[in-house]
């Protein structure tokens, strides 16, 4: 079993390789982007034209993805950072590019984020963004999530696109502290995934699930569904 994003056309951040060039040009980021990353801006703007670049030629993200990066992908991800608190120790659950663990560490630099992935060649573009971005508060951990019960902690899990919630629930509960919680990314098929997930949560005791709808204060016309459920 591998942290593989699940075929969802609405957050599907992974590709499949091409050799296929684009000639698009990087989406102009929405009023009010700068703003909203403040200092963090310029790192942004750099992990955006990573993901142009090199995430295109190593594979982590689709040529027809990069007239649309910071509305589908770069800020569709850091608005989950308005539930991260500055003391939170957030695990990525599935990372491939990034998203959202990336924009969440630009977002909140007091925050530990960690980088869960178990693919070679994701974890070696990774390592190189990371350190481009001169990214102090992230580590990345080659590894799937369900191998780091007894070596991580988390009191955050992300995940985007990342197979359905109760998948999502058995892979990283031992990994959350109590009163940690998974915040995941998802899109419109989520009410159906948490009515399968129903049972499941009712036999760990976790909380009932919230739907948080998140457009970073207008920046975003297609807001964010963010999936909240806290382990009590």
């Amino acid at each position: 079993m591998t942290d593989q994003p699940e075929n969802d056309p609405e957050l599907s951040t992974e590709a499949e390789l091409s050799t296929e060039s684009t000639t698009a040009e990087i989406e102009t980021p929405p009023a009010g982007t700068e703003e909203y990353f403040g200092t963090a801006y310029p790192a942004a703007q750099r992990y955006a034209e990573h993901l142009a670049t090199t995430g295109i030629e190593w594979g982590l993200i689709g040529p027809r993805e990069v007239d649309r990066l910071w509305t589908r992908h770069i800020l569709n991800c850091a608005v989950v950072a308005e539930h991260i608190n500055d003391d939170d120790v957030v695990g990525d659950v599935g990372s491939g590019a990034g998203l959202p663990g990336i924009p969440i560490a630009l977002m909140r630099p007091e925050a530990k984020i960690v980088l869960i992935e178990p693919m070679e060649r994701r974890v070696e573009w990774l390592t190189m963004v990371v350190d481009d971005l001169g990214l102090k508060n992230v580590r990345i951990v080659r590894a799937r999530v369900e191998e780091l019960v007894d070596e991580e902690m988390f009191t955050v899990v992300t995940a985007r696109a990342v197979k359905a919630m109760t998948t999502l629930i058995e892979w990283t509960r031992e990994v959350i502290s109590p009163g940690g919680r998974i915040l995941a990314l998802k899109g419109a098929s989520v009410e159906g995934e948490l009515v399968k997930a129903k049972k499941l949560i009712k036999r760990y005791r976790l909380s009932q699930p919230q739907i948080h709808v998140v457009d970073g204060g207008g920046i975003l016309e297609a807001p964010s569904r963010v999936v909240e459920i806290v382990k009590k």
